[in-house]
């Protein structure tokens, strides 16, 4: 017995030494290993985001110095461990984080074309508050728990058992070696952009992360955020361009549209039509994809206004995803080529400051301003950014009574907001409007297997069947929102009141499209259409979303604004450098500069935004037979919920008249309570509260 434990006891001493051993040999060749490592995770976040091990080798037989400088950004990263005693510990974190990343990454790409970038982070609350939905579904938010969940007990565990470094601290050295290599990698990088090895800006997002890889792509995203001062920016630049603009500003508003859409003198001056800007989401004419055919026409009505108003193509900044970015371009009328790589400003700048937009430049001639959007009002942080802008009202899903949805339950449909865009416009009779309504309906994913029986459109010509399923769903559900365009601009129509309609696709939808399938040789455009039923002449052209706005107000005698009076006298030249220039100084000037425009002031603070046009009551309420507790009034949805005494509690919604206190929770009621119903947003969030209380008294 003796023997076999001291047979044991050797075996385990013998074990402990060749772990020791391993371990003195990572220690002292540990940056041959790091440079190893980094490769090898360079490569598995490649598969991950190529989602194919071959795409990876063709990124790295093509792209070799891409391949090899993302090798260096990890290597650099891993250089940390030296300032640590637990080096395997921080080893496995960095590692992880790379990895956890790239995967990411990969899960992003399945669902979009525009790759994940550090802003996305700041979208996390936005996804974790849109379970089962085809953002994140619940299964996948319990996978993603259990998986972080497991890693940070293996870290924990390795943390407390893990081996330590038993050498000599060499701490100033730890240290020199770092500061080292970050001198390295600045210089390593200056020199790859300057010789045009690696890009500074990515036109294309997507294809700047295919080229340059997932590891560049990302880090230049965290680095590279907000604006850079132009090299010319001065108050003598800013001065000099709003001078030249206020001149042009001026020729162009002695002129009028007349009744009759002649040209009239200041003189015959009247009331400034309506104007509705309406954001198609994922919206693009069908037939401009090459491969598609269709049982009829899928959107008779777009082309229509197409052919007989003002229409052409529209480059947009993003593809796939990232509607934000396109509204941002054409509410702003800046462009997001000057921000970081895949930025989105209304996650970064718009936290921390107002910005000049269409909505505060018509306000500040007398318009009312109003958004409508059949989706969350916390999404992309659009309460906040639309207040920024200068908006009056905001009414998103959560005031809105929604009732039909897309066949896979997905997203409300977009009739609701016919009535809801009349609503606004209602609300300020004695004023003309701007309202900017967005769709939803168009949003993916598209299935890829039948999911309406009788489609109204019959789609073919997509390689496999699955994907002509996926065809199929998209095209009807734009089917659906060119219907939606027809009843719009005939309740426009019925109104009689001067009105500009301008209708554009942000983005084209998340179907594998590259510029070889698109009729316009280009995926990043789509189409606008700008109607009007005062007779603007038609003026068809091509246009960048940030001059969109500026153009229609053109067409329609409007001349306001610091960035879209810009765009009107520079006469929308998108590829003059001159313009370009002016452009960014601009932009520069009013979000991140000294706001010289404006001579050091602030005309456009963010506006105190009203969430809703529909004011909410409680009328009574009513103990049911079954102990519940039916609380009666006005224009309830199914996010109101019941408070009591400021306290949320569990809420039961019958209908825009009636929400339902289940019987566990009202038998907790004493008299005196105080009741009332608000409509919540994500987290939360308090959008709108009914305009009166009610004490409860029992029966």
């Amino acid at each position: 017995m003796k023997t076999v434990i001291h047979h044991n006891a050797q075996k385990e001493k013998s074990g402990k030494r060749d772990y020791s051993r391993h371990i003195t040999v990572l220690n002292r060749y540990s940056l041959l290993f790091h440079a190893l490592l980094s490769f090898m995770l360079v490569f598995v976040i490649e598969v991950c985001s190529r989602r194919s091990a071959v795409g990876a080798f063709r990124f790295l037989s093509s792209h070799t110095f891409a391949f090899f400088f993302n090798s260096l950004i990890i290597f650099a990263t891993l250089i940390v461990v030296y300032l640590f005693r637990r080096r395997m510990l921080m080893r496995i974190v960095i590692s992880s984080i790379w990895l956890l990343l790239g995967i990411i990454n990969g899960c992003v790409l399945s669902q979009r074309v525009t790759p994940f970038g550090y802003t996305d982070l700041k979208c996390i609350s936005d996804l974790l508050s849109m379970t089962n939905t085809q953002y994140f579904t619940k299964f996948q938010e319990i996978c993603v728990i259990i998986l972080l969940g497991v890693l940070a007990c293996f870290l924990v565990l390795l943390a407390i058992k893990g081996p330590k470094y038993q050498g000599r601290a060499h701490k100033v050295r730890a240290v020199c070696l770092c500061g080292g290599m970050c001198f390295i990698m600045s210089a390593a990088t200056s020199f790859a952009q300057n010789s045009e090895w690696m890009a500074t800006y990515f036109s294309n997002i997507a294809q700047g992360y295919s080229d340059y890889g997932f590891v560049y792509g990302f880090s230049s995203s965290v680095m590279d955020r907000g604006m850079h001062k132009p090299s010319d920016y001065s108050k003598e630049k800013i001065q000099q361009i709003t001078a030249e603009t206020a001149n042009k500003k001026q020729e162009l508003s002695s002129y009028k549209i007349a009744d009759s859409g002649a040209i009239a003198s200041d003189s015959k001056k009247k009331q400034e039509p309506n104007v509705i800007c309406v954001l198609l989401e994922s919206f693009i004419d069908p037939t401009e994809i090459n491969f598609l055919n269709f049982s009829k026409d899928p959107v008779p009505n777009f082309r229509k206004l197409s052919k007989d108003f003002t229409s052409g193509y529209l480059n947009v900044p993003v593809v796939g995803a990232g509607t934000a970015n396109s509204e941002f371009e054409v509410l702003t009328g800046m462009s997001l080529r000057y921000f970081g790589t895949g930025e989105y400003p209304y996650k970064t700048i718009l936290k921390e400051t107002d910005c000049e937009s269409i909505a505060s430049d018509l306000s500040a001639v007398g318009y009312g301003t109003h958004v409508v959007h059949n989706n969350g009002g916390n999404f992309y942080s659009r309460a906040n950014a639309f207040s920024q802008f200068g908006f009056d009202t905001f009414t998103s899903k959560e005031l809105m009574n929604i009732q039909e949805y897309t066949p896979l339950g997905s997203w409300p449909t977009d009739d609701i907001l016919i009535n809801e865009t009349k609503k606004a416009l209602d609300s300020t009779p004695d004023q003309p409007d701007f309202v900017y309504t967005i769709t939803v309906q168009g949003h993916g994913s598209y299935p890829e297997e039948r999911v309406i029986p009788n489609p109204e459109i019959q789609v073919s010509g997509a390689e496999t069947e699955a994907q002509n399923y996926q065809w199929e769903y998209y095209v009807n559900q734009i089917h659906e929102v060119d219907k939606f365009i027809g009843n719009l601009t005939q309740m426009l129509a019925e109104r009689g009141e001067e009105t500009v309609l301008v209708l554009f696709g942000d983005h084209l939808p998340t179907l594998g499209l590259s510029d070889a399938d698109m009729k316009s040789g280009d995926i990043f455009k789509t189409n606008y259409a700008i109607w009007n039923n005062f007779g603007l002449e038609q003026k068809n052209t091509d246009l960048s979303a940030y001059q969109l706005l500026a153009y229609a107000a053109d067409q329609a005698g409007i001349h306001e604004g610091t960035i879209f009076t810009y765009h009107q006298a520079g006469q929308y030249q998108t590829q003059d450098a001159a313009y370009q220039d002016g452009l960014e100084n601009l932009q520069y000037d009013l979000l991140y500069g000294e706001r010289y425009c404006y001579n050091g002031k602030n005309p456009y603070p963010a506006s105190d935004l009203e969430m809703g046009i529909d004011k909410t009551y409680i009328y009574s309420y009513r103990t049911n037979a079954d102990g519940s507790l039916s609380i009666y009034g006005t224009n309830f949805t199914n996010w109101s919920r019941i408070y009591v005494n400021e306290e949320k509690m569990a809420t039961t919604f019958i209908s825009d008249k009636q929400v339902v206190l289940p019987a566990e929770y009202a038998a907790d009621l004493e008299n005196g309570d105080v009741l009332k119903v608000c409509q919540l947003g994500s987290s939360n969030t308090i959008f709108r509260t009914t305009e009166n209380a009610m004490v409860y008294y029992a029966d």
